[in-house]
């Protein structure tokens, strides 16, 4: 079977013919990768091959150069760069052939074979003469097809490579991209094209945009842009100023001035919905870097300190421009529009959510005079959006503001709640939950708590968008009501207390739904588990009950699989049977150790559950976290249950591919242990085996084995002196892993190391507090030096986290608590230890705190 027809089988409507074909593509690409490469090449450069299976040959080709994880990318990486050079080079001329190809989807599919190719290549210094190829491509006047494909290209590898590459062609490639963007180009796709191109490679142009001269002809361009003939051309320059904004926030005073302000509030009455969109955006887009600025600014003025960039306030500005038209926007509701469906009416309530938080106060008075004049209107629309407008600005504004106004709102709202249109009730039920989430104070128990709850619940039964939306507001009356209690002490009864059982009940009788659209069966899952992690003592026989009824559903489900017979119906299971474990894991939380006479059923179920979900990993990690939870409330009583649980835990445990099942598996190690204590210690060299194998595999996850690293404090925290057999393979393991060094240009592994080097701290503060005032601290002496190496690195890394500062300071302090009689004096009165403990830089109060324990332990064993 040649080439074509494999590609063409591989996209075939038959299983069996379309899975023949991938495995046979699958075996070809391991068994002959040259060949395999070159095969697909001659396919996308053949203009008599259908476009589909083209597009098919391309796709291959550049999956077979890309991948999402790191350690896959260098894989493919290398694999391409061992290729014979003549194979190289006649793969890569198909490709450049094809860009030039009469039909312009197989100059798409070229454009991202080239690119990929290209960012395997350029950063080795390979394939010098791309960039003049491309550049002369996009100069052939006579092929627009060509240029098209070209500047497609040339956005592509601006996107996948740094910058600093071809920092040397970098006013070349800006030139032709903006050359292809100009409003004198005759070609409104070539001119889409280099718009976005340019979009592409707007963080690659950055030292371009430094220069005021450039950057004012690139504003230009875009701007220009705007106002082209044709729509596709001013979406995408909208989009361009979007990504603009914010990348260059602190060049933009001039432009907003003199072009942006009038521009996007033109744009966002444009007729040509894509358009409106786009111009919001870019509002939504300077809100929110005006509310990350005033963050700043604030955290920095606690320090004494200027922030980095200053606000130029252009939200408040330009408020009253954007509010009328944001207002008009909302009226646009469309009756039967989707629930995931993004029109200019939702973004619009988005948009205004964000300038309230980026204006504040001032958003109110801008808004006010709507919503009185339309909350009452006949038309079903005004009303909607007065209902959205109120709700969108509860975040921003001083509390002290709203709070009038929504003591006044409320009673109208929860009327609203019976209103004829679902729309209309949908929005109020979402903004009562705004209400409850942000403003609990507004709420008075004896004025407004009854008829709300009563309008919630009865809200229960109306559409799904509707319930999903009152659950969501029971469930923030629960967990803000009690937030905004407990500032006194904790009390044996709350507000809620008259209504728990009444609203469990309500939340019970939603769940027992046989759908789940909207998402409003999930929701009330999540409701019910809210109302029994924030119970108060009185309302503990509704967890009792609730925890009764949930076991009685999963006995039920589990009687029942048996009966399940489509792929719909087994994701229905799958999904109740997690929404019920996650309720028993707040009920186990909230009862602690009494759970106990509840533990055998749970247990029974739990493993059940586990023989069940065959190769259904979610179902597998949910029953783990449940065992995790019972483990940790019951401690040394749930030690008749381990042997049974042992044999599904190990197979997790070696379940590599799997990244998310290994994590929860490791978890649940720490969990028996630290349940445990020192019985667990029979468990430990079983336990330290596996988790030294996992540490071993090419195929686990790296991020797994952080967790590994960790779990191996907690193993040694519980079992204390009994983890010396383990001890100096585990220290071995922990000085390799801390010896990993980031690489600053690599961001991904910038944040590894730091998260690794979390994990090996974690690990190391576990042993050595196991260890402390034991006979067998003295183990320590003979590694504190490399212990205290790490910390030394972890504390002179600019890139270091809050939580990593606070676990190094933590571990110089339990190692000097360790040896009170001076035997790590010499180490500990190293002067990067002295300056660190006198440390006045910024950090937060908890890691202050630490700081100065370590102080006081340092002193005590250096005197």
């Amino acid at each position: 079977m040649n080439a074509t027809e494999l590609l063409a089988n591989s996209l075939s409507a038959d299983a069996h013919t379309r899975q023949d074909a991938t495995q046979k593509l699958e075996s070809a690409a391991q068994d002959n990768y040259p060949q395999y490469m070159l095969m697909l090449s001659s396919v996308l450069v053949d203009e008599s091959t259908p476009i589909h299976i083209r597009n098919a040959a391309g796709l291959a080709l550049k999956n077979a150069l890309t991948a999402r994880e790191s350690t896959r990318q260098t894989d493919m990486t290398n694999r391409w760069l061992s290729l014979p050079n003549d194979t190289k080079a006649k793969i890569k001329q198909d490709a450049l052939i094809t860009l030039s190809s009469s039909n312009p989807k197989a100059g798409n599919f070229a454009s991202q074979v080239v690119s990929a190719i290209a960012a395997v290549e350029l950063p080795q210094g390979q394939w010098p003469d791309l960039i003049e190829i491309l550049l002369g491509f996009v100069n052939n006047q006579t092929n627009t097809n060509l240029r098209i494909a070209t500047l497609q290209t040339i956005g592509f590898i601006c996107e996948a490579i740094k910058p600093e590459i071809l920092s040397l062609r970098s006013n070349e490639i800006l030139t032709a991209v903006i050359h292809g963007a100009r409003k004198e180009e005759p070609s409104p796709d070539v001119q889409l094209a280099a718009i976005h191109a340019l979009f592409n490679s707007l963080e690659f142009v950055r030292e371009n945009f430094e220069r005021e001269g450039e950057r004012n002809y690139i504003m230009q361009v875009v701007c220009e842009a705007t106002q082209n003939g044709s729509v596709g051309v001013q979406v995408a320059a909208f989009e361009c100023l979007v990504r603009i904004m914010s990348l260059y926030y602190d060049k933009m005073g001039l432009y907003m001035e003199q072009a942006l302000f009038g521009l996007t509030v033109v744009g966002m009455k444009h007729p040509d919905e894509r358009v409106a969109l786009q111009a919001v955006e870019f509002w939504s887009t300077v809100c929110e870097e005006e509310v990350d600025l005033a963050l700043e600014a604030q955290e920095a003025a606690e320090y004494g300190d200027a922030p980095e960039t200053e606000s130029r306030f252009f939200a408040k500005i330009a408020l009253p421009e954007i509010v009328p038209v944001l207002l008009q926007l909302l009226t646009q509701q469309e009756e039967d529009a989707e629930e995931d469906e993004w029109n200019v009416s939702m973004a619009a309530g988005t948009c205004l959510s964000l300038l309230a938080g980026a204006v504040q106060d001032a958003i109110v008075p801008a808004v006010i005079p709507f919503i009185e004049a339309h909350i009452k209107s006949g038309d079903w629309h005004q009303r909607e959006a007065a209902v959205m407008t109120f709700g969108s600005i509860l975040e921003g504004p001083d509390p002290a503001v709203l709070t009038p106004l929504v003591n006044q709102a409320l009673p109208l709202l929860i009327d609203m709640m019976t209103d004829t249109n679902v729309h209309v009730k949908d929005t109020t039920a979402w903004t009562l939950g705004r209400i409850c989430d942000l403003l609990i104070g507004t709420i008075k128990p004896d004025v407004h708590l009854h008829p709300l709850i009563s309008a919630l619940v009865n809200g229960l039964q109306d559409s799904p968008r509707i319930i999903a939306n009152c659950c969501w507001a029971l469930m923030n009356l629960a967990d803000q009501y009690v937030f905004y209690e407990e500032e006194g002490e904790a009390a044996q009864s709350g507000p809620l207390s008259p209504y728990y059982e009444g609203v469990v009940q309500a939340l019970l009788r939603v769940t027992e739904s046989s759908g789940n659209e909207s998402n409003f069966r999930t929701a009330a899952y999540e409701a019910i588990t809210s109302y029994l992690t924030q119970a108060t003592p009185d309302a503990i026989p509704v967890v009792q009950s609730t925890a009764v009824t949930v076991l009685q559903r999963m006995e039920h489900l589990l009687s029942m699989q048996n009966q399940i017979l489509g792929v719909d119906d087994r994701n229905n299971w799958n999904e109740l049977q997690s929404n019920l474990c996650g309720v028993v894991i707040c009920v186990i939380r909230k009862l602690a150790e009494g759970i106990q006479p509840l533990a055998d059923r749970i247990m029974t179920l739990v493993l059940q559950l586990i023989q069940s979900a065959g190769k259904t990993s979610t179902i597998l990690e949910d029953a783990f976290l449940v065992v995790g939870a019972l483990a940790s409330a019951l401690e040394s009583q749930f030690s008749p249950y381990i042997q049974a649980f042992l044999p599904f835990l190990y197979p997790a445990l070696k379940a590599h591919e799997d990244t998310q099942l290994c994590t929860v598996a490791v978890g649940i190690i720490g969990d028996i242990s630290r349940a445990l204590g020192e019985q667990s210690a029979q468990y430990a060299g079983p336990f330290m085996t596996v988790l030294f194998e996992n540490l071993q595999s090419d195929v686990l996850n790296r991020n797994v084995k952080i967790s590994i690293l960790s779990c191996f404090g907690d193993i040694a925290l519980a079992v204390g002196p009994a983890f010396e057999p383990y001890f100096e393979t585990t220290m071995s393991v922990l000085r390799q892993a801390g010896a990993v060094e980031p690489n600053p240009l690599d961001y991904d592994l910038v944040d590894y190391v730091g998260q690794l080097r979390e994990g090996i701290l974690e690990a190391y503060t576990g042993i050595v507090t196991g260890l402390k005032k034991t006979e067998k601290v003295n183990i320590l002496i003979s590694h504190s030096q490399s212990i205290l190496e790490l910390v030394h690195r972890c504390l002179v890394d600019e890139e270091r986290s809050d939580a990593l500062m606070r676990l190094s300071y933590g571990l110089i302090g339990d190692l000097a608590d360790c040896f009170p009689g001076g035997q790590l004096k010499q180490l500990l009165l190293a002067n990067w230890i002295v300056q660190e403990l006198r440390s006045r830089q910024r950090m937060v109060e908890e890691t202050k705190k630490t700081m100065r324990w370590a102080r006081e332990a340092v002193k005590r064993a250096t005197q």
